[in-house]
């Protein structure tokens, strides 16, 4: 079974940030390390790096007019990993290895789904 892992930064501190600064080398590096570590798990393949949220675009159609918005739609994902595994409690556990997940974020975890 597949899972996407959608990534939440939430108040996790981002490179290039004030909260990142005011982290340790070694902080900063156990986030670079945790990181690598997931990217290289088995059954992972790593998604691409995002952009900022307030570098989104959001598009929606309503009533055949197209309307682009700057933003993103709901809270910003910060990034998603897709995991090849046997059942939810290993998504679970992969999960709770982003460093998101235990500086501010959250991770949403989906079946990956076949509608065709």
């Amino acid at each position: 079974m597949q899972y996407a892992l959608l990534i939440y930064q939430g108040t996790t501190p981002l490179p290039d940030s004030e909260a990142w600064a005011a982290l340790s080398a070694d902080e900063q590096q156990a986030i670079y390390a945790d990181y690598a570590a997931l990217n290289a798990t088995p059954g992972v393949t790593p998604g691409l790096p995002l952009g900022l949220p307030e570098k989104a675009t959001t598009v929606r159609v309503a009533d055949g007019e197209v309307q682009a918005t700057e933003g993103p739609y709901a809270e910003p994902i910060g990034g998603y990993l897709v995991l090849e595994a046997d059942d939810l409690d290993a998504a679970v556990a992969l999960a709770a290895r982003i460093p998101a997940a235990r500086h501010g974020g959250a991770i949403e975890i989906r079946p990956v789904e076949r509608y065709w």
